[in-house]
């Protein structure tokens, strides 16, 4: 496969390491504009064809775990392994426009100078095109089609995140018209974090905290906020309130990158989706692997675990749904699962059960912040 890679790609990178680069709207363009021109000159040729689009495959037959060589940072990667989208292929052809049509509206937005989210770019394409985006979900797969056909991130593409992070603690934050949050006098719904990425890159931090805790539920970071945690633990509590939004995980990687001897820990639910969660943070995805890889840091495990369960009484052991049957599955084929981690997904289906952390609250509603304190003075996290 690697000796047809110039054949079979439009722009050429690592060998070994496929990546998303972060391109200038002129450089973007440019590629945009290369795209269009090989398809017209496969058009007017003595033997015209509708080219095929040449897409690195996303999927785990084409991932790698890399170690960091100067860090204990492991992170998913895709390799360079090909799929076509083609306008004669059955089932393709929908999509194969689809990724033109993308192109086509990005090159406006980057022609006008402007951002958009995931989610107005899909009304933007319902409006227009609506034989073709019936859903979001079609967006959202044509615009990762674009960035493995282009080698660019969404980000240079015009796209910005729809964040739904917030973040709050000990630490201040300075933007580039020099205002100052302090992130520990605002209130239980924290600092909104902006899903701008070229924005985020130029926040300044200053912290005397001594650990970052990433917590999964926005109502249990409400309610950590609210207890102040914070005074208790000198920390910062970040959340993306569920499955981690790619301006949330930029955030926590430039708070890891400047303060990077704290170490980073997480709270997540007991259960299948709590750990994918996690592992998110920890490696990246392969869904999103041309670009998420360089956003991965060594989270930490805090809770909850399974020595936790013990002092659950069994009403708050709840039977595992077949989705997350579905979801320990695909943990459990991973390449990148620790020991420890393949254990804790083990216990759970073993049990059949999960365990989500307000089950914590059977011992009061003060409890949650003296078990995180007990577990940090501990360092019981893995």
């Amino acid at each position: 496969m690697e000796s047809d890679f110039p054949k079979s790609s439009l722009f050429s990178s690592d060998q070994r390491l496929c990546s998303a680069q972060i391109l200038d709207p002129s450089q973007v363009r440019a590629r945009i504009e290369v795209a269009v021109i090989k398809f017209l000159n496969a058009l007017s040729s003595p033997t015209p064809a509708i080219s095929s689009l040449p897409l690195i495959c996303r999927k785990s037959s084409n991932s790698d775990v890399r170690c960091g060589l100067l860090s204990d940072v492991s992170s998913v990667f895709l390799s360079h392994s090909f799929f076509s989208r083609s306008f004669l292929r059955a089932g393709h052809a929908k999509a194969f426009i689809r990724v033109w049509k993308v192109m086509e509206m990005c090159f406006q937005i980057l022609s006008q100078g402007k951002l958009v989210t995931q989610r107005e770019l899909f009304y933007k394409l319902l409006c227009d095109s609506p034989n073709y985006f019936s859903s979001q979900r079609d967006a959202n797969r044509a615009v990762q089609d674009v960035v493995a056909l282009l080698r660019c991130t969404r980000n240079s593409l015009g796209i910005i995140a729809s964040s739904r992070g917030t973040i709050i603690g000990r630490l201040s934050i300075k933007n580039q018209e020099g205002d100052v949050v302090d992130c520990s006098g605002l209130g239980p719904a924290g600092y909104a974090i902006s899903g701008d990425l070229n924005l985020l890159s130029k926040l300044e931090f200053h912290s005397d905290a001594r650990y970052i805790i990433v917590v999964e539920k926005d109502a249990i970071f409400q309610r950590l906020a609210e207890d102040c945690l914070f005074n208790l633990v000198p920390c910062i509590l970040i959340t993306a309130k569920g499955y981690p939004d790619i301006a949330t995980r930029f955030l926590l990687f430039r708070l890891n990158q400047t303060f990077s001897e704290l170490p980073i820990l997480g709270l997540v639910d007991w259960n299948p989706a709590g750990l994918a969660i996690l592992s998110t943070y920890k490696y990246g995805s392969i869904a999103m692997g041309l670009e998420s890889y360089r956003y991965a840091c060594n989270i930490k495990w805090l809770g909850l675990r399974k020595d936790d369960l013990q002092m659950l009484p069994q009403l708050a052991f709840i039977k595992l749904k077949p989705r997350d049957l579905q979801i320990a599955k695909s943990l459990m084929s991973s390449k990148t699962l620790q020991e420890t981690y393949r254990a804790e997904l083990t216990a759970m289906v073993e049990k059949g059960h999960r365990v989500e952390i307000e089950a914590l609250y059977f011992r009061g509603f003060n409890f949650l912040s003296q078990y995180i304190a007990t577990k940090i003075v501990k360092s019981d996290y893995i």
